[in-house]
């Protein structure tokens, strides 16, 4: 429903008192600070409105009144404003990012986050491509094999086989090397696909070896996908979130399970751009006062993660949405360059 000019004034400044001060906002309060020349009871009926729509809330212990999640979602999609970053918080960006070790550059970008923020920063590593370059097979016992992945980058993954066949070093070489030659530089589904239509040419045991191979080497190459999280103490100074065990016994659920944080960040590389997932709005939130704004980065072109800051619903989403912004093409130019 599209909002009068008005209501998305009165509304605005709403939202934008509520985050400054963390208090209920009432109509005197509104006719000083929306700028609008309504009387008191004009501003009271636009309130009802919003009410009634779903954008705001009345809260039993006050007259004044608070955005609710819908009203967030209205705020960020529509009404805000984003600051722009100064030069000189942009340098300080730059200087926090120095080509170094991958992993220590996304370690630098989580606590560049939580610093500039105040809050918690987060970011995904790179995920690994499920492509190989080269398969080898080792005989470690009887029916016990070590599958050993090399993928272009030159890194190693290795993978216990127990087989119900006693394979011969030949064998394993020979299927290593059929492997290699056919597959080499392809990514596991591909190699499954292909292989399933050409089993039939193979002998059943080399084929039955080829395809636990590929199933354990698709696997290995889909884990390692993890994130670092810098400054989740800063929530604790956070009422919104730290005010009830409940809360914090959520919020640290979060943190150390990792699984549904991860889901967030796995979405939000597929939309593009910084994203906002609201608490109370977003089932990927576990919590209604917390909300995540989130940007993908990028190597060489290609998105390969996500980073984010984790805070309260009640953030100031100007300031926030930049340093999530910048701190993507920082973090994509450092790691393009390494």
């Amino acid at each position: 429903m599209q909002l009068e000019p008005r209501a998305q004034t009165l509304l605005k400044a709403l939202v934008e008192r509520y985050i400054a001060d963390g208090q209920p906002v009432g109509s005197r309060a509104l006719s000083k600070i929306s700028g609008l020349d309504l009387s008191p009871a004009t501003i009271r009926n636009i309130m009802a409105d919003l009410e009634e729509m779903g954008y705001v809330a009345s809260p039993h212990t006050s007259a004044g009144r608070i955005p609710t999640p819908r009203g967030y979602r209205l705020f960020v999609d529509t009404l805000l404003t984003v600051q722009h970053l100064d030069e000189h918080a942009v340098g300080a960006q730059n200087m926090r990012l120095p080509s170094q070790q991958p992993q220590k550059i996304i370690a630098n970008a989580a606590q560049m986050l939580s610093s500039l923020s105040q809050f918690a920063g987060v970011v995904q590593s790179p995920r690994r491509e499920s492509v190989f370059q080269q398969i080898e097979f080792l005989r470690l016992s009887e029916k016990r094999i070590l599958l050993v992945i090399v993928d272009p980058r030159g890194d190693v993954q290795n993978r216990l086989l127990l087989t119900e066949v006693d394979y011969t070093p030949a064998q394993l070489i020979q299927s290593a090397n059929y492997l290699n030659q056919n597959y080499a530089g392809l990514t596991f589904d591909e190699v499954r696909a292909r292989l399933s239509g050409e089993l039939a040419q193979l002998r059943d045991d080399m084929g039955r070896l080829m395809q636990v191979a590929v199933e354990a080497g698709s696997e290995a190459m889909s884990e390692g996908d993890d994130m670092v999280i810098a400054g989740e103490r800063n929530l604790l100074s956070v009422s919104d979130l730290s005010s009830n065990m409940s809360s914090l016994r959520q919020m640290f659920e979060m943190f150390e399970q990792k699984t549904g944080l991860m889901q967030l960040l796995d979405v939000s590389s597929k939309a593009g751009g910084v994203q906002i997932f609201i608490g109370g709005e977003s089932k990927l939130v576990p919590m209604d006062e917390m909300s995540v704004v989130t940007a993908p980065y990028e190597v060489n072109g290609r998105i390969v993660g996500t980073l984010g800051v984790i805070g309260p619903t009640r953030m100031a989403y100007e300031r926030v949405i930049p340093i999530v912004d910048i701190t993507a093409k920082l973090l994509s130019n450092a790691l393009s360059q390494n």
